[in-house]
């Protein structure tokens, strides 16, 4: 099982495809593992020629976890936002961002397509604002930036 030590972090990773192919980076959302990217999908990419990397999000599948932090009260996270004073975790998007730059650079990677999904397009984000020279292009699917001034989702786009 490959982990890399990341940020003081063991990250769990897998690869797909050819070494030399095109690097791309696929981030899953909150609490699911790396095997939310469908192996069928993950395979069509690499057949296209792209060396995919996925990964376990710290405190996520086979990562280290944080247990001994206990589950995030997310409303009290909201309110300390809203309010904006820095709540107190045992790590933020930001780490997390920076996990993914630092298994990138673990695996002689110097810059990927990014692809985050959900939690993940938030990290993508990140990582592309803090670390812009490691990321060729970005797709953030279903996912925002967390700014809560930013306009809610139509009903019509709710019901799809």
């Amino acid at each position: 099982m490959p982990r890399a030590q990341v940020n003081g972090v063991n990250v769990y990773y897998e690869e797909t495809g050819a070494p030399s192919g095109k690097p791309i980076v696929l981030i899953s959302g909150l609490g699911t593992q790396l095997t939310r990217w469908a192996e069928p999908f993950v395979q069509r990419l690499a057949q296209r020629g792209y060396r995919v990397v996925r990964m376990d999000n710290r405190d996520a599948g086979l990562s280290e976890s944080f247990d001994a932090a206990g589950a995030p009260d997310l409303k009290a996270v909201a309110s300390a936002r809203s309010a904006g004073t820095q709540p107190a975790l045992p790590y933020t998007l930001d780490d997390m961002a920076d996990d993914v730059a630092a298994l990138l650079t673990h695996l002689g990677i110097e810059r990927a397509h990014v692809v985050g999904s959900s939690m993940g397009g938030m990290i993508a984000q990140l990582l592309a604002i803090r670390h812009p020279d490691r990321v060729l292009t970005l797709t953030s699917i279903m996912s925002t930036t967390g700014n809560p001034e930013l306009p809610r989702a139509t009903p019509q786009a709710q019901e799809a």
